[in-house]
Formats: structure tokens, sequence, C-alpha cells
């Protein structure tokens, strides 16, 4: 008893672990699936870049229109093709100094500062940050300044082979983050970053992670800024010791790098690495593989370079595992060759004995194949009778009804007819003929008739068709339903159908019936087709209510 409640103890223990496990898993499904359609992301950024160098080569363009082309071209470029950012940058500063605007060259320097950095290009970035006059700088631009010097020494300092200079670098770009904190509105996205940056190396993971949180809930998804989060959340999860949690979030920024159409991404190299780790070595693979062409594509000679020794490592790897399984692929194939002999000796004895039992089977088949259309044949003379009998039983139906009802009428009008005469009998011999004029002229007696007449038949209807309104509402479109004015009681358009249900479909005869003219019956029948779902079969359905 006791084992098995430490067993039961375990199992629930392990069930989140395994949930969180299937989500990963479903995860990188997802992964795959972007990666195959990564080429559809990339053509739309190539439409729109496209669009805009188009507009560039058309002639006559003023000046700041072609500045303002030219730095949403960078925008576009900026993530994908790193040479083509260079060059839109570059011509963004020639466009501004030809504007008088050293505001936005400065701003466009420090930008090519922070590309130049990103690609490795470290002394172009320092030259390029260096031109900039950081005293004439606004404070939003500042702010911008600060973080690209810091990115460039910050990248110095961990690429960097001498030791020395390596805290140097280190604490330039602490110098710069300081500033940044300094000059910041903390409400800044810019500074709410950088704190998290602070609180995940301070060991503060709980605050980083609700940081995160805060910042991810403010950008769109399938973004650069959201790949950029949720890499900054695999972080926090590495520190955490979450292993699971920070595959997640790798795949989660891959996933939004691929959709926004960034060749610059980190996320899907290690989380190719975090898989050799784990013995994915397939997945492994392919992702460092597409990761390196999407880098090649960038044409970064510092991505280039940090992707070298992982992918020769993956790839060596993954031959190695190819060449084991090919070893046991050939020893697969032996025993298959062997059992394939066997096989074919099997078949021939096999064969020998279907020859055999071909004949029979023959003659089986067409015993049965007879025996079949008979079957056929008997069930569908049974689907006849059955259907016959159901007319047969609903006819007498009707007419017991209505031969019940018809005799009570008939009795009742020679009453009526009797009452009649008395009644004429006694004006004439009182010499009343005017009144008596009177009321032959009066259509009172005629509409009277008419109404027992119509409410009898709805009764006996009715009793006989108890779900008639609601089935014929049922073949009407929503909103359009008929409802009787009471109890009992059918409309107009309820009782024509009434008779077309009871066979009578000719306009002329329910004309007759309803005292109508033939117009008025086609009317009412068109207007309610054109409330029917379908049209063309309304009638026949009509006539099929039970």
């Amino acid at each position: 008893m006791r084992l098995a409640i430490v067993l039961l103890f375990g199992l629930v223990c392990s069930l989140p672990a395994w949930a969180r496990n299937a989500s990963l898993d479903s995860l990188l499904t997802v992964l795959d699936e972007t990666i195959e359609r990564h080429q559809r992301y990339a053509d739309r950024r190539e439409q729109q870049i496209d669009l805009l160098q188009g507009r560039l080569r058309a002639a006559g363009i003023p000046t700041d229109e072609r500045y303002r082309l030219n730095h949403r071209l960078y925008q576009l470029y900026d993530p994908y093709v790193c040479d083509s950012t260079i060059a839109a940058l570059n011509r963004c500063i020639d466009l501004a100094e030809s504007l008088r605007r050293p505001d936005l060259a400065a701003r466009d320097r420090i930008r090519l500062g922070y590309v130049l950095a990103s690609a490795g290009m470290y002394m172009e970035a320092i030259d390029r940050l260096r031109q900039v006059d950081w005293t004439r700088l606004d404070s939003l631009a500042r702010v911008d300044y600060y973080v690209a010097c810091d990115h460039v020494y910050g990248e110095l300092g961990f690429y960097t082979q001498d030791r020395s200079l390596g805290r140097y670098y280190r604490r330039r770009s602490e110098a710069y983050k300081d500033s940044i904190r300094a000059l910041a509105a903390p409400s800044s996205v810019v500074y709410l970053e950088l704190e998290e940056t602070r609180l995940r190396d301070g060991g503060m993971l709980d605050e980083a992670f609700r940081l995160n949180q805060r910042l991810l809930a403010a950008v769109a998804p399938d973004t650069r800024e959201q790949a950029i989060l949720y890499y900054n959340r695999a972080l926090i999860y590495r520190e955490a010791g979450d292993a699971v949690a920070y595959r997640t979030a790798l795949a989660r920024s891959a996933i939004a790098d691929i959709r926004a159409a960034v060749k610059d991404h980190a996320s899907l190299w290690m989380l190719a690495q975090a898989l050799f780790d784990d013995g994915d070595l397939e997945r492994a693979y392919r992702y460092v593989v597409f990761s390196w062409s999407e880098t090649s594509f960038f044409n970064a000679r510092l991505r280039a370079w940090q992707s070298v020794d992982d992918l020769e490592l993956i790839s060596n790897t993954y031959q190695s595992m190819l060449h084991r399984r090919n070893a046991v692929l050939q020893r697969y194939i032996v025993f298959a060759s062997v059992l394939l002999v066997l096989l074919v000796l099997a078949l021939v004895y096999i064969w020998r004995q279907v020859k055999r039992l071909a004949r029979t089977r023959r003659e089986l088949l067409q015993a049965n194949e007879r025996l079949n259309g008979l079957n056929a044949e008997l069930k569908q003379m049974n689907a006849e009778l059955q259907q016959a009998n159901t007319q047969l039983r609903e006819a007498n139906t009707i007419k017991e009804n209505y031969l019940a009802r018809f005799i009570k009428l008939c009795s009742t009008y020679v009453d009526r007819l009797e009452a009649y005469r008395r009644m004429v009998g006694k004006k004439i011999a009182a010499g009343q003929t005017a009144e008596l004029l009177k009321i032959s002229r009066s259509p009172s007696v005629l509409d009277d008739a008419l109404d027992e007449l119509y409410s009898n038949f709805d009764s006996v209807f009715l009793r006989i068709f108890p779900d008639f309104v609601a089935q014929f509402n049922a073949l009407l479109r929503e909103g359009e339903q008929i409802l009787p004015k009471a109890d009992g009681q059918l409309s107009t358009e309820l009782r024509i159908f009434a008779l077309i249900r009871l066979g009578i479909t000719d306009s002329s005869q329910i004309a007759e019936f309803l005292h109508y003219s033939v117009n008025t019956i086609y009317n009412y029948r068109a207007r309610v087709k054109n409330k029917a779902r379908c049209r063309e079969d309304f009638e026949q359905a009509v006539v099929r209510i039970a």
C-alpha cells in the first residue's frame, strides 16, 4: 500500500514537467513550420524594399523626401541585410548634411555606429561615434548616443582576448550605462531594458521576469522587439536553471524573428546548441544550418565568426550519427535480404495454395453476387411496401378524421338550413319582406359559415399534424417564421400550405376553397417561397411534413 502511494505521488509530481515538455514539443513543431514558410516572410519584406527603391529611382524627388525614403529603407534593411543597412545610413548622413540638418546627421551616425558594432566593425563604429558632437545633442539623442557607445564597448569587452583591455572596455560600458540611467526617463523602454539586465545580472530574477513581462505586454506580436524580449526572458530562465522554460523562450524568440523577416538573430542558434546538448541532433542540425544560411544572407562578419565553431561541432556530430545509423542500416539490409528470400519461398507456396482456391472463390463470389442482387431487390420491394403502407395509414387517418367532421358539418348545415327556411317562412307570412331582403344581402351569414368551415378545417388538420406549424417554420429563414393568430387556428398562409400538405396543389382549387382569387393564391405561395431556406424544394418539403 505504501509503495502504491509513493508511486502515485511521484506520478502526480511528474505531471507538470510532462505538460511543459509537451508544450515545448508543440512549440518546436510550430517553429519547424515557420522555418518552412520563412521565404514567405522574406518576400514580404523584399516587396516593401522594392517599392521604396522604385520610388527613390523616380526623378525630381525633393531632398527631404529622399531622406525620409532612405531612412525608411534603412529601417527595412536593419534586421535584414547588414551591408545594405550601412549603405542606407551613409546615404541618410549625406542627405542630412545637404539639408543642413546636423541633428539628423548626428542621429544617423549614432545608428551607424550601433550597426557597425553589431557587425563586428568596432574601429569603424568608434570612428563614426567620434564624429558626433554629443554636447550638442538633445536628451533623447544623447541617450541613443550612450546606448551605441555602451553597445560598442560591451561587445569589445566580451570578445577581446586581452584581459586587461577587456576590463577597460567593460568599465567604459558600465560608465555609459550609468549615463543612460541618469538621463533616460524611468518609463522609457531603454531604461526598463537596462534595468531588466541589471536585475538579472544581480540575481533578482523574479523582479527581472516581472519587468520583462511588462515590456512584452507593450509590444506587437511577431516583431523584432518581441523576439528580443523573449531572448532576454530566455537569459532569465537560464540564470534560474529552468531548462525547459529557457528552450521555450528561445523558440518563441526564433519564431518572432523569422516571422518578422529578421536575419540577424541569435535565438535559433542558442536553441540549436541547447537541443544539441539534449541529444536532439537532427533538429539541432536543421536549426544550425538554417541559422547559418540566414547569417550568411545578413552578411555580417562577426556573426559568421561566432557561428563557425558551433556549426563545425554540430555538423561533425551529426555526420558521426549518420555514419552509425548507416552501419546499423546495412545490418538491417542484410537481415532484410534473408527475410526477403524466405518471403519469396513462402510466396511461391502460398501462390500454389491460392491457385487451388481461386476456382472455389470465384464460384462463391458468383453465388454471393446473385444472392446480393436478390437481397437488394427484396430490400427495395420492402421499402416500397413500407412507403405505401405509411401513405395508406396517413390517408386513412385523414379520411377518418375528415369524414367524421364532414358528417357533423352536413348535419349542422341541414339544421341551419331548416332553421333558415322556417325564419324565411315566418318573415314572408308576416309580410316582412324588406327585412328578409336585408338579411339575404348581408354577408355575415356567409362569413360566419366560412369562419366555421375554416375553424373546423384547422382543428382537424392540427389534430392530424400537431407539429405542422413548427416543422413548417423550420423550413423558413431565421426571422421569417409565420405564426398562427391563435392556438388551434391557422393563418391564411399556413392554411394554403396545409392544403398543399393534403395533396391539393392546384392554385385554382385552393382559391375555390378559401374564396380567394387565383392570383392572390399565387402571390401568397410566391411570398412564402421567398422566405424559405431552400426555395426550389420548399413545397416538396412541406408535403413530407409528418
